[in-house]
């Protein structure tokens, strides 16, 4: 028997709340201040929360008209479960609100299938990080 997905609830927390998340899932093998990142103090971080356990976090930092949106992560045992859609697509519809800005991530190459279902596309610039390949994808929301 399938167990239903339980709705996740989303809201504004701090950076300090994404931390573990992000070091969990994306970098486990380094030190927490290797998740933080420049700007964190000032971007707006958002949480979704299954029966009061965090489960996925996105950072959202503006640059102008460009919205990037950076450290989305989901515990793994909650991955493939639509989780991580519902934040992104709470995020895409938070980011709607800038007039012409385009949003953008750095998109590890093997999950852009996942971001081309939220409309963005892969652009020319790429690089390397930790050993990980990156793509950088972007979308017009405006």
């Amino acid at each position: 028997m399938i167990e239903p997905k339980k709705e996740g609830k989303i809201k504004e927390i701090t950076a300090e709340q994404t931390w573990p998340l992000r070091q969990e899932v994306m970098w486990p093998n380094k030190p927490l201040d290797y998740v933080k990142v420049e700007g964190d103090d000032s971007a707006k971080h958002f949480g979704l929360f299954v029966e009061n356990e965090l489960v996925s976090v996105v950072s959202l930092f503006e640059k102008g008209e460009k919205l990037q949106f950076r450290k989305f992560a989901t515990k793994v045992t909650f991955q493939g479960k639509g989780y991580g859609s519902q934040l992104l697509h709470y995020l895409i519809e938070q980011a709607k609100g800038k007039s012409e800005a385009v949003l953008f991530c750095n998109a590890r190459k093997e999950k852009t299938a996942f971001y081309e279902k939220f409309g963005l596309a892969c652009t020319s610039q790429t690089f390397q990080k930790g050993g990980i390949d990156y793509v950088i994808m972007e979308r017009s929301i405006g």
